[in-house]
């Protein structure tokens, strides 16, 4: 299925009901240097602290970032979670329209990651898994009869905490088929017998082999399982199989195989939300179930590439269908214009992604700044990097400087990995470029103290942090030029 930016561009016009177990995943990032003296546990340097919607509110969220419109139906505590999973759809406030139920005796569920440099050291959950009070199902079934008519798609988000209990399930699989919305289930129970009645199931294989007992090592293997959850519940199956892709199974029909595109995975958290999301918003759009199927893929490619729970919007569809990305990547033509930038930190912010910013020269690309630019793409999400002029580099260089023309270093810095935006800057600091731009994160080499460092006063005054990169000893152009015999 070959996709197109007019196909993305229907996603737009999808809307689609979310139900189901609604949560926040923390991250706490940091950097461990020894193991405590206590017990025989590494001690983590605390740097950042991330909320993001997580579970069926994920679900939302990528819906929303994707360009469609998302109503999402759950549970929720009455304590200061609640608050802060309200602000973080708040964010989200053009795309999400909230109708959470409060039960007073149960917490907002919180998933808290602790995460040393790029790893994650330990999973803190604060949640109740039972299933909720017939007050709540009673409450919840009147939203979905209500909203169910206003949607064209219905997305169940199981991730078995209690809020879809049988008679919930029952009634929005009923309200959805009433309304003639396309049902789509992202499972957890390993009894499928409760989503019958639904168009479409999204297990990975995890969760296909739990349902079924059979095994989805091989392409014969996943094929049968499919069959037999087919059997129990007359949806299709789209099944993500990791490094294999995706594949769809229907009854009287052939399978569909999608291969997974090749890229680094960094976190999977959330992979499965934005599949769900996806599917759902694309048929809720008018689109196949095949173009579904490779947004899906499309989409879930860009997010597994993401730190922690994470969504994917129409502007990184769009920019993978043409290989690039926002203007960097391996065939990106270079520097974008501030405006653009701007646009593209708000559109970030709305996603709940950390921004990040650099400057630099950057004239002659050596070791040392790789490794800036990687520690600055490991404190942030997102990753502006500002470049001198030419002009700009002859007053802070010298006339022979720079050897690189400012369109050519440009070009160089949009395909280094990690880098999202290139914007170039004539004055001598990026001064005027932080204010615009409003960076949550400001990263410089460690040769600059903090006070001296270009906009450190603004990034704090925002609640950002600033980062002293480490050098690595010995790398410099000057000394580059030098050792070349140039003047």
């Amino acid at each position: 299925m070959t996709l197109s930016p007019k196909t993305i561009d229907q996603l737009s016009s999808g809307a689609v009901l979310v139900i189901g177990d609604v949560m926040i995943d923390h991250y706490v990032s940091g950097q461990v240097s020894r193991v405590s003296d206590e017990a025989p546990v590494p001690i983590i340097r605390v740097e950042d602290e991330r909320w993001t919607p997580g579970g069926a509110a994920n679900v939302a969220a990528n819906i929303a970032a994707l360009g469609g419109r998302a109503a999402l139906a759950g549970v929720a505590g009455e304590d200061p979670a609640a608050e802060t999973l309200f602000r973080l759809l708040g964010n989200l406030r053009d795309g999400i329209e909230p109708h959470l139920v409060a039960e007073t005796d149960r917490p907002t569920t919180i998933k808290t990651r602790y995460m040393g440099g790029q790893h994650q050291i330990v999973r803190v959950d604060r949640e109740r898994q039972a299933a909720i009070g017939a007050a709540s199902e009673d409450a919840l079934i009147a939203t979905v009869s209500r909203l169910a008519s206003q949607y064209k798609a219905v997305a169940i988000s199981d991730y078995a905490k209690g809020v879809l209990t049988d008679r919930v399930l029952k009634a929005t699989i009923a309200a959805a088929k009433a309304a003639r919305c396309a049902t789509l289930v992202d499972p957890k129970r390993t009894d499928w017998s409760a989503y019958k009645g639904a168009a479409l199931i999204t297990p990975n294989r995890k969760e296909l082999m739990a349902a079924t007992g059979l095994p989805c090592a091989t392409d014969e293997d996943c094929a049968r399982a499919a069959a037999a959850a087919i059997r129990t519940t007359g949806a299709a199956i789209l099944l993500t199989r990791s490094e294999k892709g995706m594949s769809l199974y229907r009854e009287d029909a052939e399978p569909a195989h999608l291969p997974a595109k090749a890229r680094e995975v960094f976190d999977v958290s959330g992979a499965g939300d934005t599949v769900a999301a996806a599917v759902a918003l694309a048929l809720a759009a008018g689109l196949a179930i095949e173009e579904a199927m490779a947004i899906a893929n499309l989409a879930a490619g860009i997010v597994v590439g993401k730190r922690g729970t994470a969504t994917a919007s129409q502007g990184e569809l769009k920019a993978e269908l043409g290989g690039s990305r926002f203007g960097a990547g391996p065939d990106a033509s270079g520097a974008l214009p501030l405006e653009e930038v701007a646009a593209l930190r708000k559109r970030w912010a709305r996603e709940g992604l950390s921004v990040g910013f650099t400057n630099g020269c950057f004239d002659l690309l050596h070791p040392g700044h790789i490794s800036l630019l990687r520690q600055a793409g490991a404190a942030c999400d997102r990753l502006i990097v500002a470049l001198n002029t030419d002009a700009s580099v002859r007053r802070l260089k010298g006339p022979s400087r720079p050897v690189q023309s400012e369109a050519a270093r440009a070009a160089v810095m949009a395909a280094v990995k990690g880098v999202d935006a290139v914007v170039m800057f004539a004055e001598e600091t990026p001064l005027e470029l932080i204010r615009a731009i409003e960076p949550d994160v400001l990263v410089k080499g460690a040769d600059y103290a903090e006070g001296e460092i270009v906009g450190a006063d603004i990034v704090k005054a925002r609640g950002g942090r600033v980062v002293r990169a480490q050098l690595v000893d010995g790398q410099s152009t000057t000394r580059m030029i030098e050792k070349s015999g140039k003047s």
